[in-house]
């Protein structure tokens, strides 16, 4: 009779079942720790959007985050798509709801007290980040609430009223923005007093430096001159603070700002944060209960797309500056917008240029995207189809007289196409050359050309108008304005004075 064999995998120390578990553990570990260094950057996101992202897939994380959804009025109304930049607002309230009087106006619902535009070049080699001061007259746009009510807007008042002033929201805030730069914004990501001192206990405290002797009895700042390391509530009375320093207004406790930022996220990068588990986790666990963002980041499996694309900007990279303002000569509490410098400044940033003293990083070509710079083609033979996609009538016309101007003399107006954002040509198979010829023609970038697979081999190209066939092309200017301020992110001198 043949005796039953022993199971090896469940008796031997050395046998599969054991393997498999240990490794499954193994892959576990492995896993979580991949996990924590995605959130490493969650931090900065908060704070400036800036260093990388809330990828912690847990549902614990998930259910952390609080979404709205904005309503920006009509499409053709604001600015033009960024491409492949990337410019998020971020904005800190003042919200004093449900604590108490310790920071004053008990119970206040919140005005846009802090706001940075923060802008990531299309090669990811820089970012720019604009503080916007609260106390900058601008026009405020109407706009909706989340539940579609209504909301008259102003034609001259304070920036912060963007924001919790007749039941604003953040998209209140966002227009405003739009409207006054002409930079169009992708996201926005707000947080509130508790964010600044949950974001930086967690991180084990960010280094900070004051000048001279700080006694702001307003924030309650006690601070010798000198380095400190600061949390919790020091922290937020340091980021709070205006009346002992500078000339005492918002335009000088902006750089204070600046400087604890930048210094949390060189914190949040070193290797004292991503190499402690328990740090991160706590830092990924107030960083998502701290965010409020739009709907179309509402999920941390949202949020990973953009954090990931944030992260790869070098610290050095970094520049933060304040948008160009002069006193309103109505109002010396006040502020309007200096120009032509503030213009100049807004300019650069629609036009992805960068205020960082350093070369670009050399960009990766799309491997399936042919190149804009006119091959030797003949043009006369080759058939084109323009289609105004604009929403615009009478502009497909003009577009064949120019391509004719430039030998397409098959160029010809077609039916009018659905609204799109941006102008395209689309082309049969084998016809590439033809279309890189065509894109060249008209200074499309090379990721307007799009391969048709339902069109046939002689079937002409299609030149399909957008909404940015409207706008007339400029050139951004090259150069920030003279004396414009700005802290690199990676600079560890900066005092408060």
């Amino acid at each position: 009779m043949q005796q039953d064999q022993p199971d090896t995998d469940q008796y031997n120390g050395g046998g599969r079942r054991d393997n498999r578990r240990r490794a499954a553990a193994v892959a576990r570990r492995n896993r979580r720790r991949r996990v924590l260094k995605w959130t490493a950057g969650t931090g900065a996101l908060v704070m400036v959007a800036g260093c990388g992202g809330a990828y912690y897939l847990y549902q614990h994380f998930n259910s952390n985050l609080t979404s709205v959804k904005v309503q920006l009025g009509d499409e053709a109304e604001r600015p033009k798509a960024a491409g492949d930049a990337l410019n998020v607002l971020v904005i800190g309230t003042d919200s004093r709801a449900g604590l108490g009087r310790e920071y004053g106006d008990e119970g206040s619902t919140g005005h846009a007290d802090t706001t940075l535009l923060f802008h990531i070049a299309k090669d990811r080699s820089n970012a720019t980040v604009v503080s916007i001061p609260r106390d900058l007259m601008v026009p405020i746009p109407e706009c909706e609430d989340g539940k579609g009510k209504k909301i008259p807007g102003s034609a001259r008042d304070m920036f912060n009223t963007s924001l919790g002033q007749a039941g604003r929201d953040a998209g209140c805030t966002w227009k405003t923005v739009e409207k006054m730069t002409g930079i169009r914004v992708d996201h926005f990501v707000q947080v509130n007093f508790e964010a600044v001192k949950t974001l930086s206990t967690a991180v084990g405290g960010v280094e900070v430096c004051a000048g001279k002797d700080i006694d702001d009895k307003d924030s309650h700042l006690k601070m010798s001159k000198g380095r400190h390391v600061v949390q919790g509530e020091e922290a937020l009375a340091f980021v709070r603070t205006r009346h002992a320093v500078g000339f005492g207004g918002d335009l000088t406790r902006i750089p204070l700002q600046q400087q604890f930022i930048s210094s949390m996220i060189r914190k949040i990068k070193s290797d004292d944060t991503l190499t402690s588990p328990s740090k991160l986790y706590r830092l990924a666990d107030a960083a998502t209960k701290a965010l409020t963002v739009d709907s179309a980041i509402g999920s941390v499996d949202k949020l990973k797309d953009l954090a990931q694309d944030i992260s790869k900007v070098d610290t050095g990279n970094i520049t933060f500056t304040t948008v160009p303002v002069l006193d309103d000569p109505k109002d010396q509490d006040r502020l309007i917008l200096r120009q032509p410098d503030a213009g100049q400044v807004f300019s650069m940033i629609a036009g992805d240029r960068s205020l960082t003293a350093t070369p670009p990083a050399a960009e990766t070509p799309a491997p399936a995207a042919p190149s804009t710079t006119a091959p030797a083609v003949d043009t006369k033979d080759v058939p084109v189809t323009v289609r105004n996609g604009s929403g615009t009538r009478g502009q497909s016309g003009p577009t064949v007289d120019k391509l004719k101007a430039k030998g397409f003399a098959r160029a010809a107006v077609g039916s009018d196409a659905p609204p799109a954002a941006t102008t395209t040509v689309s082309l049969p198979a084998g016809r590439e050359t033809e279309a890189a010829a065509l894109a060249a023609a008209l200074g499309l970038p090379a990721d307007a050309v799009r391969p048709n697979p339902k069109a046939g081999p002689k079937d002409p190209l299609l030149l399909v108008l957008g909404k940015d066939a409207l706008a007339a092309p400029s050139q951004a200017p090259t150069e920030a304005p003279k004396d414009l301020q700005r802290v690199q992110a990676d600079d560890v001198d900066v005092c408060a004075k």
